[in-house]
């Protein structure tokens, strides 16, 4: 009862105020924000507005931020017995052209002129394939997903009706934008989604004075006119969310390649019948875009893949369970999807009827080569010799680009989230009360990839992908 008054106290009060945020973001990793569509290149299309530019719905911003936040205070809520709106409205996010300006209402013609937005007319393809652990493709295990360039920018606003005393509330609500665990779109667990906040004005109106009211009534929903150039307060920074959801730890590895390395594009060249895949990334200077291309990529769900594969390595050599006292049935339980550990840490799809598909408690982000740092590609040739005759056998003559990364360091961040994944090892017999056990089979495996005993992408049996380094763990807590 006392909870329902408190519901109907807050309907009551007057809407005397408009809080106002215009909002600039870049994307630090690429952007899967589906469109539900798919087409003959991709099974995943992402979401572009009336120019075929991308751009990302205020219903995805807004999800994110309501499940950070407390929902029933501002985002409204339904019941059996009534409900009430929300507080907040968000706009979409619109893209922005190379002089960083937002491209809002219908413009075709900025697709063909601009020289950062052209590029946007073919979108890159990422190529997913779920490897077993017999190292070969799943069955329906591949899928390709498009996505939108790294360090593209996107404007959008964001505005509360509110009473004098929401101010504080609605920048409370903002800094969730500023936490690194806020991540938009799908594959946020494969390295997608990251975003950093570039500018953030704000601004209170009293609509009880007439300059206030004026000003509001006079303010335009076109995001290429930045109504708050003059107004809004500019915020440079905010601290991190002071309610924070759990107990984080953010493992970095800093690695560095023995010699090359391939993760594969699936294509190839003039040159060769193999190539690694590479990225394309806006890099933004004096508040211009330009794009960088033939970068070099790592990418996430790559090195997502092998750990996973180790990690179940190690939680069944930590619990004494080896393959030679297994039958077929339990062996086939203990690989590295229905593994224990792997469940936990990565998550599972549905494997028999009935089951729940989980999400995974580690976050991934690719790792994609500074534009001024110089690393090159080189050319493999590889002929099959006939052990009889000595010559090389009919067919079997094949090239392949490498990337050539010896003394260049890379720095790769994996965030696990504690509690996640406290509760999900409640959730299985097997894991109930070792969260601690299946930390150690995680960081056990990230101590193989720092002493080069598990190699990350292809070719690996062909000496690449060897990497060396070491990790270093921060642990994030509760505050």
């Amino acid at each position: 009862m006392a909870d329902r008054q408190s519901k109907d106290t807050v309907q009551q009060k007057q809407y005397t105020h408009r809080l106002l945020a215009r909002i600039v973001i870049e994307a630090v990793t690429p952007l899967a924000v589906g469109s539900g569509e798919k087409d003959i290149l991709s099974d995943s299309l992402v979401a572009t507005d009336a120019n075929g530019l991308p751009y990302i719905p205020g219903t995805a911003v807004a999800g994110v931020l309501r499940s950070m936040t407390s929902p029933d205070r501002m985002f409204g809520y339904h019941d059996n017995e009534g409900g009430r709106g929300s507080e907040i409205i968000f706009t979409s996010a619109k893209i922005l052209n190379h002089e960083g300006h937002p491209i809002d209402g219908l413009n075709t013609s900025a697709i063909k002129k601009d020289p950062l937005l052209k590029h946007y007319q073919e979108l890159p393809i990422r190529q997913h394939v779920r490897i077993s652990d017999r190292g070969t493709a799943e069955k329906g295990g591949k899928f390709d997903a498009q996505v939108v360039f790294a360090g593209t920018r996107f404007c959008f606003e964001v505005e509360m009706v509110s009473d004098e005393c929401d101010v504080e509330v609605f920048k409370s609500v903002l800094q969730h934008l500023y936490d690194k665990k806020f991540r938009i779109g799908g594959g946020t667990r494969n390295g997608f989604g990251e975003i950093q906040v570039v500018e953030m004005k704000v601004l209170a109106l009293n609509l009880t004075k007439e300059a206030d009211l004026r000003t509001y009534i006079n303010k335009t929903s076109a995001l290429n006119t930045d109504f708050l150039k003059d107004h809004g307060e500019k915020l440079e920074s905010l601290q991190q969310p002071k309610e924070n959801k759990g107990e984080w730890i953010s493992y970095r590895l800093s690695l560095t390649p023995e010699l090359f390395f391939l993760f594969g594009s699936g294509f190839g060249d003039e040159e060769a019948d193999m190539t690694p895949v590479k990225a394309k990334k806006v890099v933004w200077n004096n508040g211009k875009g330009e794009l960088k291309e033939n970068l070099v990529l790592i990418p996430a769900t790559s090195v997502k893949g092998a750990l996973s594969h180790r990690v179940a390595f190690h939680w069944n050599r930590l619990n004494g369970i080896f393959a030679d006292e297994l039958s077929d049935k339990d062996y086939n339980e203990l690989l590295s999807r229905p593994n224990p550990a792997v469940k936990v840490l990565f998550g599972s799809g549905e494997e028999k009827s009935g089951d729940r598909m989980t999400r995974g408690n580690l976050m991934f982000s690719d790792v994609i080569q500074r534009p001024d740092d110089n690393i090159n590609d080189k050319l493999l040739n590889h002929v099959e010799i006939d052990r009889f005759t000595n010559a090389g056998v009919s067919g079997a003559l094949f090239s392949e680009k490498v990337t050539y990364g010896r003394g260049r360091k890379f720095e790769l961040t994996i965030s696990a989230d504690c509690e996640g994944i406290g509760k999900a090892c409640d959730k299985q017999s097997e894991t109930i009360g070792r969260k601690d056990k299946v930390l150690e089979a995680l960081e056990c495996a990230l101590q193989d990839i720092c002493n080069g005993m598990l190699p990350l992408g292809g070719g690996v049996n062909r000496g690449h992908g060897v990497f060396t380094g070491a990790f270093n763990l921060k642990k994030e807590e509760k505050k």
